[in-house]
């Protein structure tokens, strides 16, 4: 497996789509089988990538399990979201190796990594250098994560540290608001941080309806993560509504 290989084929899959669908399993919630039949069926409506996590995740063996069990007969990329070095599990194809740059512990912006890097080299996941920036709080990535959250309303903050990243070498930015957010990253932050930032922009949290996707597509978002949404009760339907309005939205 080529080294960039996940990396190369989200920055193709941009250039057929405006903005790309990223569902997010979280593997405490989801059953095995339930998120194998959920995986197939946003790949069927278009989504790019599978992301597997959730910040609480402790438990490693199940969502190992997961991984693996997602991973039978789908195409699309299983990409996982560590919340911690728990989260570093075998046979997915790639890592969100992301820093949590606003937090106030030093653990989340390099000593997670630093412990969870030989195991994301013995897995061969592929690194896709992220930071990962927490906006608002009170939410459960802001309270795991120490994060001192960037205010909503001060794109500029956001701004500031997605360009700080790219100086730092890293490919990505994730603004998050939080899984379950009742907000969710204004559109205006999103273009402030798209007009500083050249690298592949990811924003998630409290997405729940088209009107909010395709707000955050035109405002120069690359890819969407949706999840809550779905173990919540929303419809596989409602999120192909979102998928193609925003694989469209240029």
């Amino acid at each position: 497996m080529a080294g960039d290989k996940v990396e190369s084929f989200l920055k193709s899959e941009l250039k057929k789509k405006n903005t790309l669908l990223f569902v997010l399993i979280d593997s405490e919630v989801s059953n095995l089988e339930a998120s194998s039949k959920l995986a197939k069926d946003v790949e069927k409506i278009g989504a790019s990538a599978i992301l597997v996590g959730g910040s609480s995740a402790t438990d490693q063996i199940e969502m190992a399990q997961v991984v693996k069990g997602i991973k039978k007969g789908l195409k699309i990329p299983i990409i996982l979201f560590p919340g911690n070095v728990t989260g570093v599990v075998p046979d997915a194809d790639a890592i969100l190796f992301s820093s949590l740059m606003n937090s106030e512990n030093p653990y989340f912006i390099t000593q997670a990594q630093a412990l969870g890097a030989p195991s994301v080299l013995k897995f061969g996941l592929e690194p896709l250098p992220t930071a990962y920036l927490v906006i608002g709080d009170g939410t459960s990535a802001w309270f795991v994560g120490s994060a001192r959250g960037i205010p909503f309303e001060k794109p500029k903050i956001a701004a500031a540290y997605s360009l700080a990243a790219q100086f730092l070498g890293m490919r990505f930015v994730y603004l998050e608001a939080g899984s379950g957010a009742k907000t969710h990253v204004t559109p205006e932050m999103v273009k402030t941080v798209r007009h500083a930032f050249n690298g592949f922009l990811i924003v998630g949290g409290g997405i729940k309806d088209v009107k909010t996707a395709e707000s955050l597509a035109k405002a120069g978002a690359d890819a969407l993560v949706i999840g809550t949404f779905l173990e919540k009760g929303g419809s596989i339907k409602k999120l192909e509504e979102i998928a193609k309005a925003i694989q469209r939205s240029k």
